[in-house]
């Protein structure tokens, strides 16, 4: 019964480490942000902003092309299997398809 409360109690602290890491976070983002607004266009604060911008921009073009790629990858190997089945793989699913809320 100790050991269950204790996973409990860890479980919890994690939760709460995740929650303060998540605010506090928050804060400097925000904190950042009001700077970057009440300084001119060439402040550190502002340039620190755009800098990050720019970089978040950028792994994010980063991440599709490698998302991309890896789902190309995954489709290159349903086809051969289905290939060596002797069988034609199905089209792929229209994503449009049940999709009936706007964003």
């Amino acid at each position: 019964m100790a050991e269950s409360k204790k996973s409990r109690t860890s479980g919890a602290g994690s939760l709460l480490r995740k929650a303060v890491g998540t605010v506090a976070t928050g804060v400097v983002g925000v904190l950042v942000v009001r700077a970057a607004e009440r300084g001119e266009s060439g402040s550190l604060p502002k340039k620190a902003a755009v800098g990050a911008t720019k970089l978040g921009i950028l792994g994010a073009r980063r991440a599709e092309t490698a998302v991309e790629k890896a789902r190309l990858a995954a489709g290159d190997v349903r086809a051969q299997a289905y290939a060596d089945l002797g069988e034609q793989a199905p089209p792929p699913a229209d994503r449009a398809a049940g999709h009936d809320h706007s964003h």
